[in-house]
């Protein structure tokens, strides 16, 4: 069963070589690597501003929320695109991870 990552990178990948006229990925694309950067740090900060907003906060700011790092991951996936990266990686090292201490883990890459 394919699931929804699955299918945006589809989308993102069919996205990148058109026209930067037509479709939001390829402006970002033919922008370059540098502007793909500038928005997954703007979205990071988004997504950060909104967790305070969250903590605390009502239905509206959860929501907040979710829609901010939404657009985090959709610009990571970006970047992980333009990079000749997939999703499929990041999600094979976090399953290499599972099961194993983060103070572990952490130790190992700094070796």
């Amino acid at each position: 069963m394919r699931d929804i990552l699955d299918e945006l990178f589809d989308v993102l990948a069919s996205r990148r070589d058109a026209d930067p006229a037509d479709s939001y990925v390829a402006s970002l694309h033919h922008r370059g690597l540098n502007k793909i950067l500038e928005k997954v740090g703007e979205e990071a900060t988004e997504t950060l501003l909104a967790a305070k907003d969250a903590e605390g906060g009502g239905d509206a700011e959860r929501q907040a929320l979710v829609a901010e790092t939404a657009d985090l991951w959709f610009h990571s996936l970006v970047m992980l695109s333009h990079l000749g990266l997939e999703h499929r990686d990041v999600l094979d090292e976090l399953a290499r991870r599972f099961g194993i201490s983060g103070h572990e883990e952490k130790a190992a890459r700094s070796k």
